[in-house]
């Protein structure tokens, strides 16, 4: 016997038609990429969303087509997170950090037909035209006056598309598992894949993500989030606002310490996202100018581990409360989120600092478990760490295009973490099975790193590996035997780099050396190296 309620799909139009709605008045500010600032209203943004999405019909966009962006937060990049997927294409977000070879593959792989991108961007999408012969057009998100001058083909300004189209638009109703957006992640080594999500879980993770427990998010919230649109979605903060009616309040390309402070003490900021590093930045400024953060009360650190020096001086130098979280581009992203429980409150401050330095908790709609080589689970005690594997709702079960291959094993995502769960619940991240390199938020290919040094002519055999870094969380080392004969130095060596990778990609150092550890199978053991290498450190560092 079935339930006799209503069967209503569950679709990303409804957040913002929720919040425009019930949220009408609430304000989404924000820092524009070309200078000022712009306010605007949930009522004005469902209303500009609808008109984009009449845009998309007259320009031939279908459902199912994938709709590229290149752009920084702003309200903008909201409108389109809404339409594209609300009239049931895909948007799809790129990260312009990555290397403009990589960002042309991956637009590619996803056959975008529409590429919108923030005017800075103009000399890239300029570089990518003739490498990107799938894309229909490109799309300045901008007005008339702000359009760019390079020789971009196919070149439309999206405040003039907006101010031929009416609102007269309908939001369409189809099954709520239909793709909604898509990110791709370098998370594994080789080519970047792609994790599709749906309508379903997307409403399902801002859901979870906006319980006390989790990032708790309410309209007496004004949420800025520093983690780029670009960036797993924003974390989902973008449908979590909505859903909550919180007001959100973009930063653009501004994410410096003195910009960020403006922006929170201006708006009234009461909660923040972002990596580490972001943060650093703004305890530095913080603490150099002597200031004082007026209205924020908590702050989300994920992306990588928080050092629990800035959690400490976050709280009693700020009264700021750190939200440790941990997920993945696979998990939508959020998985856990550190939070205290009741009986945690009594304890010392030494105590609770042992709890919160961990990842946390999983939220509802997240379980994990931990597995030995064998795949047999290992106890929830603290003590035992494994390979973490999680399942849920808005866990990917498979790449786009099915990139490589099954990415379940019996029905779990392997998240190539190692980790221990206590018998609380929280997790804590002790290791990574693959060998990339996560710095600032960001990861970095150890093995194609390895690549381009080996194609040096003064190189016999390369292994890089991830060196502490007190900004950056990790950077790249790169470890070298010099071919017999020759000679090179370390300057020469990251220069060979340029032009071949992203800039912060490019190693920070060189080590010389004689030789490199290997296994038994003649595979290079990084876990040797690294324990070589434990008190290695970053000159100036």
């Amino acid at each position: 016997m079935q339930g006799l309620m209503m069967n209503r799909p569950l679709m990303i139009s409804g957040l913002l038609r929720h919040a425009g709605q019930n949220h009408a008045d609430t304000e989404i500010v924000s820092r524009l990429a070309v200078g000022g600032t712009h306010r605007y209203t949930y009522n004005d943004a469902h209303r500009r969303s609808r008109q984009l999405a009449r845009v998309l019909l007259s320009l031939g966009v279908k459902a199912e087509d994938r709709i590229g962006t290149l752009a920084w937060n702003s309200h903008r990049h909201f409108e389109i997170y809404y339409a594209v997927s609300g009239m049931a294409a895909i948007c799809h977000t790129i990260n312009p950090r990555l290397f403009p070879e990589q960002i042309a593959y991956i637009a590619n792989h996803a056959d975008d037909r529409f590429i919108f991108f923030d005017v800075n961007f103009a000399n890239l999408i300029e570089a990518l035209v003739p490498h990107c012969p799938g894309v229909k057009g490109w799309i300045a998100l901008c007005k008339r006056e702000e359009m760019p001058a390079n020789p971009i083909p196919n070149l439309h300004c999206y405040e003039d598309l907006l101010a031929a189209q009416s609102d007269d638009y309908e939001w369409p109703e189809f099954d709520e598992n239909t793709a909604s957006s898509l990110c791709y992640t370098s998370g594994t080594t080789g080519n970047p894949k792609g994790v599709l999500y749906s309508h379903r879980s997307t409403v399902l993770h801002a859901y979870g993500s906006a319980i006390p427990d989790g990032l708790g998010a309410s309209a007496r919230d004004c949420i800025l989030p520093v983690v780029p649109m670009f960036h797993v979605n924003a974390w989902g903060l973008p449908y979590a606002c909505a859903l909550t009616g919180a007001k959100l309040v973009m930063p653009g390309p501004h994410l410096d310490g003195a910009s960020l402070y403006s922006l929170f003490e201006e708006e009234g900021v009461t909660m923040s996202a972002g990596v580490p590093t972001i943060w650093l930045g703004l305890l530095q400024y913080l603490q150099a100018n002597k200031l004082k953060l007026s209205t924020v009360k908590r702050l989300v650190i994920g992306g990588s581990a928080a050092p629990p020096a800035m959690i400490r001086n976050f709280d009693e130098q700020f009264g700021v409360t750190v939200l440790h979280a941990w997920g993945m581009t696979e998990m939508s992203p959020l998985g856990t989120v550190n939070t205290y429980k009741q009986k945690h409150l009594a304890l010392s401050a030494e105590e609770r600092d042992r709890i919160r330095v961990k990842q946390g908790r999983s939220i509802f709609g997240v379980e994990m478990k931990i597995v030995d080589g064998d795949g047999n689970a290992l106890p929830h005690d603290g003590k035992a760490f494994g390979d973490l594997m999680v399942r849920g709702p808005w866990i990917t079960s498979g790449y786009f295009k099915s990139e490589g291959g099954d990415a379940l094993v019996d029905g779990w995502f392997p998240t190539g973490d190692v980790a221990t769960i206590d018998a609380d619940g929280y997790m804590q991240i002790t290791d990574r099975s693959k060998d990339v390199i996560k710095s600032g938020g960001e990861w970095i290919s150890s093995i194609d790193l390895e690549n381009i040094a080996v194609a040096h002519p003064a190189v016999t055999e390369a292994a890089v590996i991830g060196a502490a870094h007190p900004k950056w969380d990790e950077r790249p080392l790169l470890v070298v035997i010099k071919k017999a004969g020759h000679e090179v130095t370390r300057d020469e060596l990251i220069a060979f780099y340029e032009g071949k990778v992203a800039k912060w990609w490019i190693p920070d150092d060189v080590i010389f050396v004689d030789d490199l550890p290997h296994t038994a199978t003649g595979k290079l053991s990084k876990l040797q190296l690294r324990e070589r290498l434990r008190d290695y450190r970053f000159p100036g560092a």
